[in-house]
């Protein structure tokens, strides 16, 4: 069977449909062109969405993304969430600082948005999520890449983690949920660029996870709106850092 072209799986199927129920849209307030997209629900039920151009200069709307089969609301308000902290292990791969800005777009701009709660959780280097039982494997009580921060007065959360790993089905991709003191939520999830993380994968321990198959043209997922997600690395020493701008529209 073609990799690329292989059915989501009962628990996947499900994790997309949970998505389904609503249809929310941010502004990334940095200048990107306004494009039409789908919210993708699953790989061949897409839910038409229309995205216009924000009222705002320099503030663009970007689609929210399908939550996906692996979030579990740890309540784990921390910065670092590379330690396990049942058993205080780190997970190795290549360090990644992420620093996020939170926004409300408005009339007259974006307006930072503070005491909102922003979770991020992904795969390690070899493509498992921490707390799940799955068809490949089973890490029910851990903890690992998963975790919460508080936006502070300028709407800004930073994490401490690593780069991610890749599994079958899926380009390469952080989840991340906001929410608001106002009770809104927003998810999406941001990605990576396609050499970036061939040239990561050769290195330990990715590279024994063996070469990937589906990279970002190939996500049935990043093809709606993927582009507007996409992080921009610096390199740190023997990591990178990466800033991202979201901005909220509620209305």
């Amino acid at each position: 069977m073609n990799t690329k072209n292989r059915l989501l799986n009962r628990r996947e199927a499900l994790g997309l449909l949970r998505a389904a129920g609503t249809a929310i849209f941010v502004v990334g307030c940095i200048p990107r062109k306004s494009v039409s997209t789908q919210e993708q629900i699953s790989a061949s039920v897409p839910v038409s969405s229309t995205v216009k151009t924000a009222i705002s200069p320099g503030c663009v709307l970007s689609p929210q993304q399908t939550e996906g089969p692996y979030f579990v609301d740890e309540k784990l308000n921390r910065s670092d969430i590379r330690i396990d902290p049942a058993d205080g292990a780190i997970k190795a791969g290549v360090p990644l600082q992420l620093t996020l800005h939170i926004s409300q777009v408005g009339s007259t701009g974006c307006t930072p948005v503070a005491g909102s709660i922003v979770d991020i959780w992904h795969c390690d280097a070899l493509g498992v999520y921490s707390d799940v039982a799955d068809q490949s494997f089973n890490t029910v009580g851990k903890k690992f890449l998963r975790g919460y921060q508080v936006t502070d007065a300028q709407g800004n959360v930073q994490f401490t983690t690593i780069y991610p790993g890749w599994y079958e089905g899926r380009t390469v991709h952080i989840h991340l949920k906001v929410r608001t003191q106002e009770k809104y939520e927003f998810t999406s999830q941001l990605y990576f660029d396609d050499v970036m993380s061939d040239r990561i994968y050769t290195q330990a321990p990715y590279a024994s996870k063996g070469q990937r198959i589906i990279k970002n043209a190939d996500d049935g997922i990043f093809q709606y709106g993927g582009e507007q997600m996409l992080l921009k690395l610096n390199t740190n020493g023997k990591g990178y850092t990466a800033s991202f701008d979201i901005g909220l529209q509620t209305t």
